[in-house]
């Protein structure tokens, strides 16, 4: 059943009072336009500045004061079973005399069957008003409407500069696919700038577009818009994981899934902290070609009853509408490792993630980075939660060489000046990070001394380094145990 046939059933069905939850005050306008051409009633709208006011034919304003108390009589008066778009009058039901009136009207008391409709972007109402309530969503635009919002946009723009837009068609199908998810005065406001930027709709518009459609259903900060992602050629190792993604780009990216073949879920990085597993979740994005999200946990939790698992939802939520992307829990752990203090609200956060992930329609690829195994709880770990675990260990010989290559050529030093090979074979048991800061450290001590930096100055500066690997041995050793046997190696 659509949208339309869904309140005109309601309307008919005499529903004393509705709830919609939106800002596009006009969308809603049109529905009841749609439904009273079914349900033949009177249709009527109030706001605070203009009162009462008949919406199905010409009537004159002003004959009912805007105030709550004057308008809910005028409504209970009316003889004639009418519905009553009341644009944000919630915020006045906190005085006594109009809850009391409004609760008689919908329990018809000395009232026709009116249908009473509350509107607002978030409408909260008395606890004794919200149990007569029926909330009813309010769907968003769909392709057909978002393409004509986008002609519409390009025949002002024309009508207005006097010359014809640009258009790559490619370029406007992608931006209308891209669009969906946003309400049609958000996705009417991301069109127009697009347009008057460059009087252009092209492939140029598109990271703009991400961007403008993240900020706008990124209100409540839980997610972080990872602008740079890398590619794989950026990183020195992992190529298993390379080689993973690459197999499996066509079928995630695909408009018409295959039958035969579930898309991919999502992969777990488990590593030794400073060996790349942040740098290897941006590549991942970068080699599936959409934009990365960043959720963190700590901006989840709250102190109050229910708000942590309802940020989940709408983080989850938000992430869906911008799909295809990629879903970036950085250490994963920390977030679902609660200990049992705090009222059971890390089990119910892992709960709800775990369904989500099991469920979820959305081409969203979750890449989760963990460093503690010994803290990650079993549920997350089954089969089938994640493709594949990746462990990403400690880099090998010929590894640290590229990575010493990376680095130098970054802070434009020439590689082949210096013997990668000795600089592998000192830097042993060294993560990328810890490299990449010794490289540093030799840098500052160069300017410190007037010298250029060379050979002997990185070595002494790796000889003056003590890696994680060896001041916390008994722990990066039982991580490199476990992960053996139990984990795919990324390299």
């Amino acid at each position: 059943m659509s949208e339309l046939e869904d309140l005109t059933t309601l309307v008919r069905a005499a529903t004393p009072l509705l709830v919609i939850e939106t800002v596009d005050e006009q969308r809603v306008i049109e529905c009841f336009r749609h439904v009273i051409a079914q349900a033949l009633h009177p249709l009527w709208r109030w706001t605070l500045t203009d009162g009462l006011t008949r919406l199905d034919f010409v009537q004159r304003d002003g004959e009912v004061a805007p105030d709550a108390t004057t308008t809910l009589e005028a409504i209970r008066a009316q003889g004639e079973r009418g519905i009553y778009l009341m644009f944000d009058f919630h915020g006045l039901l906190g005085y006594a005399m109009s809850l009391r009136q409004l609760r008689e009207i919908v329990q018809r008391q000395r009232s026709a069957a009116h249908t009473i409709v509350l509107v607002g972007a978030k409408v909260e109402l008395p606890q004794e008003l919200e149990a007569l309530a029926l909330r009813v969503p309010l769907s968003l635009p769909d392709i057909k409407e978002l393409a004509g919002i986008m002609r519409g946009e390009a025949v002002a723009w024309q009508r207005e500069q006097g010359r014809k837009i640009e258009v790559d068609n490619d370029a406007a199908r992608i931006i209308v696919r891209n669009l969906l998810g946003l309400s049609a005065p958000d996705a009417r406001r991301i069109v127009r700038k697009l347009i008057y930027n460059d009087g252009a709709l092209g492939p140029q518009d598109l990271p703009e577009l991400m961007q403008s459609k993240f900020d706008l259903l990124n209100r409540s900060g839980l997610l972080h818009y990872e602008y740079a992602t890398a590619s794989f050629a950026d990183i020195a190792g992992v190529g298993r994981v390379r080689e993973w993604v690459q197999r499996r780009r066509a079928v995630f990216l695909a408009a018409t899934p295959d039958p035969a073949l579930d898309p991919p879920k999502g992969v777990l990085l488990l590593g030794v902290q400073g060996c790349g597993k942040s740098l290897a979740a941006k590549a991942i994005a970068g080699g599936f070609g959409v934009p990365l999200v960043r959720l963190d946990f700590g901006t989840l939790y709250n102190k109050y009853q229910g708000e942590t698992e309802k940020n989940l939802r709408e983080a989850l939520a938000s992430t869906e509408l911008l799909a295809p992307c990629v879903l970036w829990i950085d250490e994963i752990e920390k977030g679902l490792a609660g200990g049992g203090d705090d009222g059971g609200v890390s089990r119910r956060v892992l709960g709800y993630l775990l369904t989500w992930m099991a469920e979820r329609k959305a081409k969203v690829f979750v890449v989760a980075t963990a460093n503690a195994v010994n803290e990650l709880p079993a549920e997350l770990l089954r089969k089938g939660r994640f493709d594949e675990i990746f462990f990403v260990d400690l880099p090998r010989s010929d590894v640290r060489g590229q990575i010493f290559a990376m680095h130098l050529s970054r802070r434009k030093l020439d590689p082949a000046s210096f013997d990668l090979p000795a600089l592998a074979s000192a830097s042993d048991g060294f993560s990328g990070a810890e490299i990449e800061q010794t490289i540093v450290s030799a840098l500052y001590d160069a300017a410190g001394s007037g010298a250029p930096p060379d050979q002997a100055i990185l070595l002494g500066a790796l000889k003056q380094t003590r890696p994680l690997s060896v001041l916390m041995r008994e722990q990066v050793d039982a991580l490199r145990s476990w992960a053996q046997g139990r984990c795919v190696a990324a390299d």
